[in-house]
């Protein structure tokens, strides 16, 4: 069976700086010309942080190091050419070195495997098994095109891309029992947990090129602690152990699964994976504190005591939920610590410190991609996968900046629109004799408010970028937000009370048992003016540049016959 040599083969697709199709390359090219790719092109969003953490970043920290200083990481950053001489040397002898690896299919040593993995009765899975898209097994629909029988050829870039990808995030349960896993009961282990990443809200800091993407995801490491990947440590066998991770190397090419892939040329002499192999692998005992990928959230405590600290847990990102909606959380500092609800990703913090020191510029693209993956029936399946990407103003990470207030504010007036609206619709559904409808059930129109507000703050985002520290520009670019986010909410608002029935106009009183006591009226009249009132609570710069442009007509024409006593009053009824 020949081979297919990971660092020489075309398996990664990458995109050109300035457009273009993208173009496959193995891992020596990729790295080469780092600097004249933008990224890298994946088949599923999740196999992004996969192919970073298990094969390019360890690569690169591995036979260059990781930076011992910030401004270290910085004066890399600045590298135009991507890698300079000497590192490419130390990348091409450490790929020479270190070549027989990097085979996927070596019958002795194959790249994140085990050679010769079995079941006790030789059995293996289809390839299905690693593609999180596929239905494998019960999950398999009734009336599905293909059944669990049927193969499915993976290419051996696919192959390579889906091995990396089960390694972070495969599913939890059950796992095949395999000759030679001690641990094994009645042909299975049970108790596996996800992949590593699948415990995690993964967040990737990304550059203009590649090469901007690989430094600013290498966080400052100790040589002490920055360990070694999985292929210093092979070959590996069948056993698998509960352990902690010995440094970030360990860390990010974490063997979470014992798996071996089964090639097999096609009718036409092609390498094809359709046959695979996957048992336990090794489990986390805790997930170390330098893990650079993730933000944090402090818990209170297990054990209640004065000496007790919050507890530090990787902070997960929500289905549904776009990445600004979870700003508080990139936004807030590491060296806040557990005095704050959150604290951001390394990575992140090492951007603002970088620029607060004038290694990144103000106005850098710098962007943020968010992944994660939602787990269902115990996290045996895959539900959903969560992903995201967002331009970030450097500034923004910096606590005292005006950028980081207008982010903040912005989001968090976002999330109150949101509500007024969701309670302007259950007061005009308790008008009409209806339940407001269930917060976990259906879909709330502030859902779809959020939605239409979207672009506008993905728009505001990217200008704030822009706008690097002129106060006056971030000003007017917050009263523009509030103009239109006031526009939006109105239109919404509109859609509900042009839905309302006749009835809702006189309305109903509903008794406040085991609230008040005290019967509550909702009719439409009323619903409005509360909506109106929130809103502009929750727009304060909209409201005071509404009631001056009254003002100012007001002086000029004269006061109004019959005066309105609610000049903010836009809404259609």
């Amino acid at each position: 069976m020949p081979g297919y040599n990971l660092v020489e083969e075309p398996w990664l697709a990458v995109r050109p700086v300035g457009g273009g199709p993208p173009v496959e390359l193995g891992i020596a090219e990729a790295l080469a010309r780092a600097h004249e790719l933008e990224g890298l092109v994946v088949e599923f969003s999740t196999q992004l942080p996969a192919v970073l953490r298990q094969v390019l970043l360890p690569v690169v920290a591995h036979a260059i190091g990781a930076p011992q200083t910030l401004r270290e990481k910085g004066e890399r950053l600045a590298h135009k050419d991507g890698f300079t001489e000497d590192e490419l040397d130390r990348l091409r002898t450490y790929l020479d070195e270190h070549r027989a690896k990097f085979d996927l299919f070596d019958p002795a040593d194959p790249f994140a495997q085990v050679a010769g993995l079995r079941t006790a009765k030789d059995e293996t899975k289809g390839s299905a098994a690693l593609v999180a898209t596929a239905a494998s097994g019960n999950n398999v629909p009734l009336f599905a095109s293909r059944s669990d029988a049927d193969p499915l050829d993976l290419t051996p870039a696919q192959a390579a891309h889906w091995l990396v990808h089960t390694h972070c995030w495969d599913t939890a349960a059950i796992k095949t029992g395999v000759v030679g896993d001690d641990q094994v009961k009645a042909g299975k282990t049970t108790g596996n947990p996800t992949g590593p990443l699948g415990q995690l809200g993964v967040i990737v800091p990304v550059g203009r090129t590649l090469y901007e993407t690989l430094l600013l995801n290498l966080p400052v490491t100790p040589v002490s602690v920055i360990g070694a990947p999985q292929w210093t440590r092979g070959p590996h066998g069948p056993a698998w152990k509960p352990r902690a991770a010995e440094g970030l190397l360990d860390l990010w090419t974490w063997q979470a699964r014992r798996i071996r892939l089964v090639p097999h040329q096609d009718e036409s002499g092609r390498l094809r994976v359709a046959r695979v192999v996957v048992s336990a692998g090794d489990r986390l005992t805790a997930l170390p504190i330098q893990e650079p990928h993730t933000a944090w959230a402090f818990t209170a405590p297990a054990k209640k005591s004065a000496s007790a600290l919050p507890e530090r847990r990787p902070r997960r990102h929500t289905q549904g939920k776009a990445a600004w909606r979870g700003l508080d959380a990139l936004l807030t500092p590491a060296r806040q610590g557990p005095e704050g609800i959150f604290e951001t990703s390394v990575l992140l913090d090492e951007a603002s410190a970088l620029r607060a020191i004038g290694k990144l510029a103000a106005d850098y693209p710098f962007q943020v991609e968010t992944f994660g993956m939602v787990y269902g029936t115990q996290s045996s399946v895959v539900e959903d996968v969560i992903h995201d990407t967002i331009p970030l103003p450097l500034l923004a990470l910096h606590q005292d900046s005006e950028a980081h207030e207008l982010l903040l504010d912005v989001a968090e007036q976002a999330e109150q629109l949101a509500k007024a609206v969701n309670n302007l619709s259950a007061d005009l559904r308790r008008a009409a004799g209806a339940d407001p409808i269930p917060w976990d059930k259906g879909q709330r129109p502030g859902d779809l408010l959020l939605h239409t507000l979207d672009p506008l703050v993905r728009r505001l985002l990217a200008g704030v970028r822009d706008a690097g520290t002129d106060e006056d520009v971030l000003e007017r670019g917050r009263l523009a937000w509030e103009e239109l986010a006031h526009r939006l909410a109105r239109d919404a608002a509109n859609e509900l009370l042009l839905a309302a029935p006749a009835t809702t106009f006189a309305g109903r009183t509903v008794d406040q048992a085991g609230k008040s006591g005290k019967p509550q009226t909702y009719k439409l009249g009323t619903a409005g003016a509360n909506f109106r009132r929130q809103v502009d609570d929750i727009l304060p710069r909209h409201a005071d540049a509404v009631r001056e442009a009254a003002a100012a007509r007001e002086a000029e024409t004269g006061p109004a016959l019959e005066p309105d006593p609610d000049p903010g009053a836009d809404l259609d009824y």
